[in-house]
């Protein structure tokens, strides 16, 4: 992260209800205006997080999507709209919070992250906030948000189901830790609601914010599991694997 940014008028105007908050204040807000958060695609899950880092915000957004808009897209991707049907939906998200948050710096990336791009975008990011449907995309990230040591912060869902970890190089267990045996391809389409992609966005975003400012106690090495079905929470330990092609040779860490 480079230098802390002085806060404005503006900004303490804006942001003046969770500058209250105690343990983030003033420094906290100017850590976030100071970082660059990669989110890796804007649909379901990406879209809330993109969004809630902008109103806290956060100084710069690496938004990175493939694709246009299509109807079937509009039941969870908060930041796409009916009149942009069949447009980019990097270029419609970038539009959507440039006019909810102008302050806010908005790159976007028209792919989706893979083993060719992932580490040009994780090096210019503060921290990667993975939201992407595939195991392909996901697995980008994770080796590159290692070797870089970026923090990253992975979100999934399913049907009514989430779950939600933070990744710290050389501290926790990362995603090839939880995941040594690759698993078979994922079906990009899946069933899930709005509230589901919306919830979990929602506490992806509050995630990096704490890990971004240095305050409350992060998901680093635990795994939060929701069942909204049954509408149960449960946070469980992870452990490193000492034979992680990915991390194993960062040594021991917490977690």
């Amino acid at each position: 992260m480079q230098p802390l940014l002085e806060l404005t008028e503006q900004d303490r105007a804006l942001h003046e209800w969770q500058i209250w908050v105690e343990d983030f204040g003033e420094i906290g807000q100017q850590k976030l205006k100071s970082a660059t958060a990669l989110v890796s695609r804007c649909g379901g899950l990406g879209s809330v997080v993109a969004y809630e880092l902008a109103a806290a915000g956060i100084g710069k957004l690496i938004l990175a999507h493939a694709g246009n808009i299509k109807p079937s897209d509009l039941n969870r991707q908060l930041l796409m709209s009916h009149r942009a049907l069949g447009t980019s939906r990097v270029l419609a998200a970038q539009q959507r919070l440039l006019e909810f948050k102008p302050q806010v710096d908005v790159e976007t990336v028209a792919e989706n992250i893979n083993e060719d791009n992932a580490e040009q975008w994780v090096a210019q990011a503060d921290i990667v906030i993975d939201c992407a449907p595939t195991f392909q995309e996901r697995f980008a990230l994770n080796r590159q948000a290692v070797a870089l040591g970026k923090p990253l912060v992975e979100c999934a869902m399913y049907d009514l189901e989430a779950q939600l970890t933070t990744i710290v190089a050389g501290q926790t267990p990362c995603l090839q830790c939880l995941y040594p045996d690759r698993p078979p391809a994922w079906k990009r389409e899946f069933p899930v609601f709005g509230a589901v992609s919306g919830m979990v966005g929602c506490l992806g975003a509050m995630e990096a914010i704490k890990v971004l400012a240095g305050f409350g106690n992060t998901l680093s090495g635990k795994l939060l599991v929701c069942d909204l079905r049954a509408m149960t929470f449960r946070t469980m330990r992870l452990a490193r694997d000492p034979q992680c092609e990915i991390c194993s040779h960062l040594g021991s860490g917490v977690g």
